[in-house]
């Protein structure tokens, strides 16, 4: 059997070769590629796919961000003709040709690769696709293997559609009842495929459904984490406010470091116990244990930036916590070798 070699590019060339950075249907938030949007039902995720779908449409922008003009198709599987008129009534008085509906297509396997392909013919300036839900065009074939080889195969199948067209496919799809307040991704109904395939994950989440404010997280490989806080009012999602993966970890930082950082400023370094520490700090609600641990995973943020050097020793009765100022200028871009030793170190 005739094999065709590997294409491969070597590194000095992928380096030096100036390449086609991803088109972005709205700046910084929604890429080319695969991407998913996954919330509760009746959360409100219809409204938002179709206000982005008019601000795309008309080349008007999403919040803050820039949109990229271009035509849309939006399977509104899970609707009628008259329910989206409706809701197009309530958000617009005017539509762009270049927004297209259908409610009805065939399904992974079944037809659906061959009405997109056709379609795309037909209307090259599209670029984003929107199926609302993934559910009504899943695969339908019985004994399709596990549950990730069922997911990764319908996510692959979509996927290759918007990596030979370079447009955005957003598909709309549910969150599990099960929360996890450590990762809120993992709430994602179905197997880890259905993440690990997509390009960008979005997360729609209320604290309850009577809230009027939700958050919208969105991770993927072609933009930062962010979270948005968005408000429903006159039929549409607003942006109260957004915090980059810069801000989200600022607000991931026990205040406990800042007032350290300012301690050992004033007092010009500091060596002790974390107990010392504490009752010098004048600090009643951090435990002693809890110090070394914020130090050991925030130091990079906080100390480095503050020009402060942390190390540790023990002594037979308990560990030394030394903290010290120091203002070379290449401090914050050497390792700290104290904290890779602290790291290794049961507390």
């Amino acid at each position: 059997m005739l094999v065709e070699k590997i294409q491969y590019m070597d590194a000095d060339t992928l380096l030096t070769s100036p390449l086609q950075r991803p088109f972005f249907v709205v700046e910084g938030l929604i890429p080319q590629g695969l991407n998913t949007l996954c919330g509760s039902p009746k959360i409100g995720k219809s409204w938002l796919m179709l206000w982005l779908a008019l601000q795309v449409a008309r080349g008007e922008p999403l919040w803050e961000f820039a949109t990229h003009r271009c035509d849309v198709l939006y399977l509104c599987l899970e609707d009628t003709y008259a329910r989206i008129q409706s809701r197009l009534q309530q958000l617009t008085e005017e539509a762009p040709e270049t927004l297209r509906f259908s409610v009805l297509c065939q399904r992974l396997g079944s037809g659906l690769q061959e009405q997109l392909e056709d379609f795309l013919r037909d209307y090259p300036q599209t670029r984003l696709v929107i199926i609302d839900t993934l559910q009504k065009v899943r695969d339908g074939t019985v004994n399709r293997g596990s549950m990730y080889a069922s997911d990764y195969g319908d996510m692959a199948a979509l996927k290759a559609i918007a990596d030979r067209h370079n447009l955005c496919m957003i598909l709309v799809h549910h969150l599990r009842k099960l929360t996890d307040s450590a990762d809120p991704f993992n709430e994602v109904s179905g197997s880890t495929a259905l993440m690990g395939a997509a390009d960008t994950t979005y997360l729609l989440k209320k604290s309850n459904r009577a809230e009027e404010e939700a958050i919208l997280l969105a991770t993927g490989r072609d933009i930062e984490y962010q979270q948005l806080v968005l408000r429903f009012e006159n039929y549409r999602w607003t942006l109260v406010e957004r915090k980059d993966s810069a801000a989200v970890q600022r607000d991931d930082v026990p205040p406990f470091l800042f007032r350290l950082v300012e301690f050992v400023k004033a007092q010009g370094g500091y060596e002790g116990s974390a107990t010392a520490l504490l009752k010098q700090m004048g600090e009643t609600e951090v435990t002693p244990n809890a110090v070394t641990r914020y130090i050991v995973r925030h130091w990079e943020r906080v100390l480095v930036p503050a020009n402060i050097c942390y190390s540790t020793r023990r002594t037979a009765s308990e560990r030394i916590l030394r903290l010290t100022l120091t203002y070379d200028s290449n401090d914050a871009n050497d390792r700290n070798p104290a904290i890779e030793k602290e790291l290794s170190q049961p507390s």
